[in-house]
């Protein structure tokens, strides 16, 4: 699904979405959950887009449905892949994630990859900002490109308008709804989020649990 001239939702990761950015160099955003690794490959295909085109993976947070296919999406692409220090020992297995998160890990048994580079520390990938959002995950990160904000599982959207992740299975809720203020002062337009339709910013940003 095309959000802007350069954006694209993965219509092969709907209800989870990971997305593609077709900017200075082509980037995958989060990768779905697990099973999902050759439906993407298969859509990029059918867009012209051949695996070694993308160049790095930026994963905005640990989950299993962000992180389902980072195994094998290394191995077919042979792209850079990136995340936060805080959250790469949970997608290396070396923390346990908590609650729901720690039990949905030992039924969905997900390969690791080769290599994890932590963010730069000048938050920058490219032509993208990469935007500490703590709380949904102790490393969860939003990604500024141009005026689209990726907003992983800091938010969802729900009959078009902008809701915060449900409290429950947030790891800090208090930390997560303060990154949720602080993004509405970034200048983006559109905020195209893991769980939802991607949506255009309208009026104030004013989002409460």
């Amino acid at each position: 699904m095309k959000v802007t001239d350069d954006v694209y939702a993965l219509d092969a990761t709907k209800r989870n979405y990971a997305y593609l950015i077709l900017g200075e160099e082509t980037i995958l955003v989060d990768t779905g959950r697990p099973g999902q690794g050759k439906a993407i490959l298969n859509e990029l295909k059918s867009m012209n887009i051949k695996p070694e085109d993308i160049k790095h993976i930026l994963i905005t947070h640990h989950d299993i449905d962000h992180i389902g296919n980072l195994a094998l999406l290394e191995k077919e692409t042979g792209a850079s892949i990136w995340a936060s220090k805080e959250d790469i020992p949970y997608i290396y297995g070396e923390k346990n994630r908590e609650g729901i998160k720690r039990f949905l890990s030992f039924i969905f048994r997900i390969k690791k990859p080769e290599k994890i580079n932590p963010f730069p520390e000048d938050h920058k990938i490219g032509d993208i900002s990469v935007i500490p959002t703590p709380g949904h995950t102790p490393g969860h990160v939003c990604l500024l490109y141009k005026d689209v904000l990726f907003a992983g599982d800091l938010v969802r959207t729900s009959k078009g308008q902008i809701e915060p992740m449900q409290s429950f299975i947030n790891w800090d809720t208090d930390l997560s709804m303060e990154s949720i203020r602080r993004v509405g002062d970034l200048p983006f337009k559109w905020i195209c989020p893991a769980h939802g339709e991607p949506a255009k910013r309208d009026g104030e940003w004013d989002i409460r649990m």
